[in-house]
């Protein structure tokens, strides 16, 4: 019997048509992807095609805000008022949300990005006001966050959907959390340990450590969607090589 695999993909971060169009290449190995609000990257043009084209491919479409910090691509902490944070978060799902809503496309789900979605995994407050934030003004939307995580608890508090996340391209530390992008190889930058721990996450079975001990040296991470990030090198080779991976191992993205 074959399994399906939930693969997301975070897209729209480019700024012109091309960009769009290299993302599309991408959308025939995906369920969902996440679309850029605005804040980190994209454009209402990158915005509006990337919904097109994900409508083209019968791709789940999602939210993808993160810090109003384009120099930095929202991967920087940002310290500032709480209702700050809430009301960037909103502007940037309410700017997606009009775009589809013109081309009577809905939005399905939305993922964190970048430090934000650090920052709210490390904080159980920032968790609960965006759950709570969305559970008001969003509240169909699934929510896309770490596996076993301080959103995960969030969302069932305040009665959102969710999506456990596991990722593919990046290595986890013992406690379940991604390893900092400052540490060498903590982004895998070969096909083969991609698709090794995607196999391992979707058959249930433990994926080696950064922080391993000869004692513990690996975590298991349980999830419903897995992320390959569009912005990676990696990224169209090995979204083909894991479609073809997982058809081996009885799997169907899907």
């Amino acid at each position: 019997m074959t399994k399906s695999v939930d693969i997301n993909c975070d897209l729209g971060e480019g700024e012109t048509l091309a960009d769009c169009h290299k993302d599309a290449a991408l959308m025939p190995f995906l369920t969902r992807c996440n679309i850029a609000c605005g804040g980190h990257a994209g454009n209402e043009l990158t915005m509006l095609e990337t919904l097109k084209q994900a409508q083209a491919h019968q791709v789940l479409a999602g939210a993808h805000p993160g810090y109003q910090d384009r120099e930095n691509f929202g991967r920087v902490s940002i310290k500032q008022a709480l209702s700050t944070t809430l009301n960037h978060l909103l502007e940037q799902v309410n700017t997606l949300n009009n775009l589809a809503t013109e081309l009577d496309i809905p939005l399905h789900h939305l993922k964190l990005h970048g430090a934000l979605y650090n920052d709210a995994e490390q904080s159980a407050q920032l968790a609960s006001a965006i759950c709570q934030t969305l559970a008001k003004h969003y509240p169909h939307l699934t929510l896309v966050g770490l596996s076993q995580g301080a959103m995960q608890h969030a969302a069932r508090t305040h009665g959102l959907a969710f999506l456990a996340e596991g990722f593919i391209d990046r290595a986890y530390l013992l406690s379940g959390h991604l390893t900092p992008r400052k540490h060498k190889g903590s982004v895998y930058s070969e096909l083969t340990p991609c698709i090794n721990q995607l196999l391992a996450m979707v058959s249930g079975q433990p994926i080696p450590a950064f922080d391993g001990t000869a004692n513990q040296p690996s975590v298991l991470i349980k999830a419903d969607t897995f992320c390959l990030h569009g912005d990676s090198l990696l990224a169209l080779p090995l979204a083909t090589q894991l479609q073809s991976s997982l058809h081996a191992k009885g799997f169907k993205i899907q």
